[in-house]
């Protein structure tokens, strides 16, 4: 990305099921959800919004190997989109083993998104 124009944060959790994926997307849906660009056509190249590039950055505390990075991009409607995956978040108790919730343990997943939105 030649230039990042802002950044928006979130959250996600998963609170039954460890699906680290789920609450990857559920923190890029926290971080673009509550917002709207209306420039930013305006600083795009050709001012088309497949010109925009949208790096997104998700901490996650489980194997980085087991998110799927294509479902993440799918929640990004315009541009080209980036997914990098780091070490972060948080693994914490929820209480509970639910296995009509597929639960394996008794771990809530906590995911950490950055969305850089630029050109």
């Amino acid at each position: 990305m030649k230039k990042i124009i802002f950044i928006e944060t979130g959250v996600g959790i998963d609170t039954h099921g460890q699906d680290v994926t789920k609450a990857s997307i559920r923190a890029v849906e926290n971080a673009i959800h509550y917002n709207s660009m209306p420039g930013i056509k305006d600083y795009l190249p050709e001012q088309s919004l497949h010109q925009m590039k949208v790096n997104i950055v998700l901490a996650v505390p489980a194997d980085k190997e087991i998110v799927d990075v294509e479902k993440v991009k799918a929640e990004i409607p315009y541009g080209e989109v980036t997914v990098e995956v780091v070490d972060g978040g948080l693994a914490t108790t929820s209480g509970i083993i639910l296995e009509e919730q597929a639960d394996k343990n008794d771990l809530m997943y906590i995911v950490n998104a950055a969305v850089q939105v630029g050109y």
